[in-house]
């Protein structure tokens, strides 16, 4: 039987949103290296509270890369080493043995800490509450071609509606920014005849609610985009960017 590795692990805890957080270092041997992230830090946690200790809090659900809720930051990169994948699609292999590994939550003002590594998105949700949606009524539902729609348009839409909200570009960009999350929500409708009808306002009310969690402006050195779970392109931003712009000039000569 093949033997497991063996990992040093540096783990920010912190009680609660107010308390003062720190690193505590802990050891776990003879981990599968078939072992997913969250599988490894679930049995780190079968031993602490094994010892009467407080477990390792983080946030999880599917654990299939499609909720986005595994928000971990390892070892300086968002979700970790591996590209195109979620914490939860990680696995130990990713690591050597004996390799020191360094976990803590997404380092954002407008994503506060909770509890140890799960942090409050709500932000997110308030940007989308914002213009994220259509509510025009668009009748029953049709045939697939009833409403025709461009390939290219089709085919954008869809690669920006698999954004699943994350929060790993904000993590992985220097001024925390949301635009590319924003950019994603804003294209993912835009493209298509039934968010046309909103689509003016839907660019303003949403980037004045990104702008008022404190989210930070754009970088442009595409972090967000290299470290986004499900590649969603810097192409996005660009159509935010000229969403916004002619959704303000129109504005300005009402």
């Amino acid at each position: 039987m093949e033997k497991g590795h063996s990992h040093t692990l540096k783990v920010w805890r912190q009680k609660d949103a107010i308390s003062k957080g720190e690193f505590k270092t802990y050891k776990i041997d003879n981990v599968s290296t078939g072992s997913s992230f969250l599988e490894m830090l679930d049995i780190l946690n079968e031993k602490l509270l094994e010892k009467g200790e407080d477990p390792i809090h983080f946030d999880h659900d599917c654990r299939e890369g499609i909720c986005g809720t595994c928000s971990l930051y390892i070892n300086g990169r968002p979700h970790g080493p591996d590209r195109l994948v979620t914490a939860c699609q990680l696995h130990m292999r990713s690591f050597k043995d004996g390799e020191t590994i360094t976990i803590e939550p997404w380092r954002a003002k407008s994503f506060p800490v909770i509890k140890d590594l799960i942090v409050d998105r709500s932000a997110f949700d308030r940007i989308i509450q914002a213009g994220g949606f259509v509510s025009v009524r668009t009748g029953s539902v049709e045939d697939a071609n009833a409403i025709p729609v461009a390939k290219k348009n089709a085919d954008e839409a869809m690669d920006a509606a698999a954004c699943i909200g994350c929060g790993a570009c904000v993590a992985a960009c220097k001024n925390a920014s949301a635009m590319l999350f924003v950019s994603a929500k804003v294209s993912q409708l835009a493209l298509l005849p039934q968010g046309k009808v909103e689509r003016k306002q839907r660019a303003l009310k949403m980037v004045a609610q990104m702008e008022e969690e404190g989210f930070g402006a754009c970088t442009n050195t595409g972090a967000c985009s290299a470290e986004c779970p499900k590649g969603i392109e810097l192409t996005h931003i660009a159509r935010l960017n000229r969403e916004y712009i002619n959704a303000s000039l129109t504005a300005e000569e009402k």
